[in-house]
């Protein structure tokens, strides 16, 4: 845009310069004042047609041949530099799509984000501050250009993301998991069922506005459902019973406070801590952190039984999944030790 704003500017002084020569060379003609010369020169050089104010001679023809292709020229190239810059405008378009989509391709345990409403900002926000990459699928492009303004890396898929291509465009395939918070439910629904048939494996949250929704969704093959109402009312229900623990939860949840963290961390097949007690592995001696609670591989995923504050006796299992709390750099260090 900054070379179809000095083109325009070049442009201009030359039809400023084409209505100086003009105005002074019709009042070089003694029928003429500066009110005819100007009205001449402007007919003329817009070619409109028109009648003579006064009688020309051979001169002032001459002055209104040079003056008609000076202005058509301007036209012209007014008219090339428009035409220029709306194609320069969708090529820029179609490379900065294709750069997108090249870098979606190389995605893997990626977040796949469904709707860039209010909700989708603030989750996307989230997995800015952990670092986590993700792609945002919104049908509607006024709103996917939006979120660019808070997050200028982001990929984002403009598409509705309730037909299966969209999803396979976010490369579902080798995705982490996916949110689904588009504005209604059916559609919220939708998504699941797709995204469940694409990749069976994949986690799924979704959002419910309607309570009664919520066990459709969860049977559409969603693993969390999130209501608004429901979780907004516990909330402040908490902040009004016991809001020293919201306070505790608040520091060790949210992403903005970097200093204490409570994460999970996934034992893999192979890990060097498979089939270790916590004794054995002394996670709190190695890293610093807390175990808070486990999870055994073969637990359901929402209602199986968690080890809360589990012993030195714990043993640790392939796929298990730990609760622990402590400093970034911390978990980040139990991670690659679970993985080496």
């Amino acid at each position: 845009m900054n070379r179809f704003w000095r083109r325009f500017a070049w442009m201009a002084l030359g039809a400023l310069a084409l209505l100086t020569i003009g105005t002074l060379g019709f009042l070089a003609i003694p029928e003429y004042n500066l009110s005819d010369a100007f009205y001449m020169t402007v007919i003329t050089l817009s070619a409109v047609g028109y009648e003579e104010v006064h009688t020309l001679r051979t001169e002032g023809r001459i002055l209104v041949s040079l003056l008609i292709l000076g202005g058509l020229t301007l036209l012209g190239v007014w008219f090339a530099l428009v035409t220029s810059a709306i194609v320069e405008m969708d090529l820029a378009h179609v490379f900065l799509t294709r750069r997108t989509m090249k870098k979606i391709e190389t995605l893997k345990d990626h977040y796949i984000v469904c709707g860039a409403g209010r909700t989708g900002h603030q989750v996307a926000r989230e997995l800015e501050a952990a670092g986590k990459p993700y792609v945002i699928i919104e049908k509607e492009a006024d709103r996917a250009e939006s979120i660019k303004l808070t997050f200028p890396d982001v990929l984002t898929v403009v598409a509705d993301a309730t037909r299966d291509e969209a999803l396979i465009e976010a490369k579902i395939g080798t995705a982490a998991g996916l949110v689904t918070c588009l504005s209604a439910d059916t559609d919220n629904l939708f998504v699941c069922l797709s995204a469940r048939d694409l990749q069976p494996g994949l986690t799924i949250v979704a959002r419910a506005y309607n309570e009664q929704t919520l066990q459709k969704l969860y049977v559409a093959g969603a693993d969390h459902v999130v209501s608004p109402n429901l979780t907004g009312g516990r909330r402040m229900a908490a902040m009004l019973l016991q809001p020293q623990v919201v306070s505790f939860l608040d520091v060790a949840t949210r992403s903005e406070e970097l200093d204490l963290r409570l994460e999970e961390v996934h034992v893999p097949g192979g890990s060097p801590f498979e089939n270790q007690t916590l004794a054995e592995a002394r996670i709190p001696q190695k890293t610093g952190l807390i175990v808070i609670a486990a999870r055994h591989a073969d637990a359901p995923v929402r209602d199986g039984p968690w080890v809360y504050n589990p012993g030195p006796e714990h043993r640790i299992l392939a796929g298990d999944v730990l609760i622990v709390m402590g400093k970034g750099e911390q978990i980040d260090l139990l991670t690659r030790s679970a993985q080496a």
